[in-house]
């Protein structure tokens, strides 16, 4: 489905007839897709909200470089064109970043938020990765950049063993468009929102998984964790970057847990 949301048209889902809203905001180069088993475990008990964030999936890629500040935006005016003054919201990677930002910045839409596999700041280092990248999808498009995007968010193991599901990222990536993918990267090249962290005031749950980026980025989130008193952590045995697919019954479990609370 398809609405215009702060100037574009946003592509969403929405699972489940009844109970309280639950949206998922989705990683960089990916879409909604990547929360399918979410949607249909948790769709009995929520009414589960998926979006394609700006330049991502079929929402419409507008030319330039964004900020966290116009995702932020998009994801509001997307609950506002679809009536949800307050839901749960739940984001992975960029989507977690997502989560905080609006978690901070708009704490009376948010009544908790669920931020995985995300150190929810840029570095200079990670600034001038993201900077890379940019130049070579500008040459070359996204092709390649799948493989490298892989085996940076899967752990060996999962890699050689190849599930259905690194397939499904690998067609999600190399689908991203150039557009899109150029817009987030610098979005992504200039955030912080982990130094506010303290001061966020829905209740959090921060989920990472365990090999992400070979444990930086679970001890990155842990370290949120201890910062903001009340938050809640769980580290996914195994799980890399994408923790949701590489381990989505224990994902799924984790959010049910906390939002049962």
């Amino acid at each position: 489905m398809h609405l215009k949301a702060n100037g574009i048209n946003v592509n969403y889902a929405i699972d489940g007839a009844e109970g309280p809203w639950l949206v998922f905001s989705n990683s960089f180069a990916t879409d909604l897709t990547m929360w399918d088993e979410q949607a249909r475990a948790l769709s009995s008990s929520f009414r589960v909200l998926r979006y394609d964030q700006r330049g991502h999936g079929k929402t419409e890629a507008t030319p330039g470089r964004y900020k966290f500040d116009l995702l932020i935006a998009d994801a509001l005016a997307l609950m506002d064109a679809l009536g949800i003054a307050r839901a749960y919201f739940a984001g992975l990677s960029m989507g977690g970043a997502t989560a905080l930002g609006i978690a901070q910045r708009h704490p009376d839409r948010i009544e908790r938020a669920i931020v995985c596999d995300s150190g929810c700041a840029s570095s200079p280092q990670s600034a001038a990765q993201w900077e890379e990248r940019i130049v070579l999808v500008q040459k070359d498009g996204m092709a390649p950049l799948v493989e490298p995007t892989v085996a940076r968010w899967f752990p060996p193991d999962v890699v050689a063993e190849n599930p259905p599901y690194v397939d499904r990222v690998r067609a999600m990536i190399r689908s991203t468009p150039v557009a899109g993918f150029i817009g987030c990267a610098a979005a992504l090249a200039d955030h912080d929102f982990r130094s506010g962290v303290a001061r966020t005031k829905p209740p959090v749950l921060f989920i990472a998984g365990e090999k992400d980026a070979g444990g930086a980025v679970a001890t990155a989130m842990k370290a949120m964790h201890m910062e903001l008193a009340g938050s809640e952590y769980v580290e996914l045995a195994g799980a890399g970057h994408i923790s949701n697919l590489d381990d989505p019954d224990g994902f799924t479990q984790a959010v049910l847990a906390f939002l049962a609370a």
